[in-house]
């Protein structure tokens, strides 16, 4: 099992290290997809980070894998501090008895869309405050993502062409 993990985050690895394009475009696509990641659209983040990706002339694989930062791991506090922040923009009251039925949802392993409808039977002006919150909370997170991605592009680049540069006698690599 723990074998089975490392095989499959070295895959992983290998493949996010071989993908084309430059730093800047990698890291910006990857910008993309935690902004899109951050906003509480779970079973559309991937579209809008591709299509984002496309207005935004960047990696659309990266602007893909940077949605994975909304995980069922994150999915509650996504969701709580999203409404927490679009509800005190908007002036809205904290509703713990909508918070409840989401987390009941998702202990039950409803769909998302199951989730989408009890959000949306609070009425359009809840939504509204969970999409710009998760705006906010991405627009927090991608300039992070974008330099610290940049960083790892930027170095595994380098790396890359250290790798591919032919060492000849007499002559020191740089």
């Amino acid at each position: 099992m723990i074998l089975d993990i490392g095989r499959s985050l070295r895959y992983y690895y290998l493949r996010l290290r071989r993908l084309r394009g430059g730093p800047q475009e990698l890291a910006l696509g990857m910008a993309v997809g935690v902004f899109a990641g951050c906003l509480p659209i779970i079973p559309f983040q991937t579209a809008v980070a591709v299509a984002l990706a496309l207005c935004f002339r960047s990696s659309k694989i990266t602007a893909a894998i940077g949605t994975w930062v909304s995980n069922p791991l994150d999915w509650y506090f996504l969701y709580h501090y999203s409404y927490k922040i679009g509800a005190s923009i908007l002036g809205l009251p904290e509703h713990k008895e909508l918070f409840s039925k989401i987390l009941v949802s998702m202990d039950q392993t409803h769909s998302f869309l199951h989730i989408a409808e009890i959000i949306l039977q609070m009425g359009s002006l809840f939504a509204f405050a969970f999409i710009i919150g998760g705006a906010l909370i991405g627009l927090v997170a991608s300039p992070t993502a974008y330099f610290i991605f940049l960083f790892i592009f930027k170095k595994a680049s380098r790396a890359r062409a250290r790798r591919k540069t032919p060492v000849r006698f007499g002559h020191l690599p740089e």
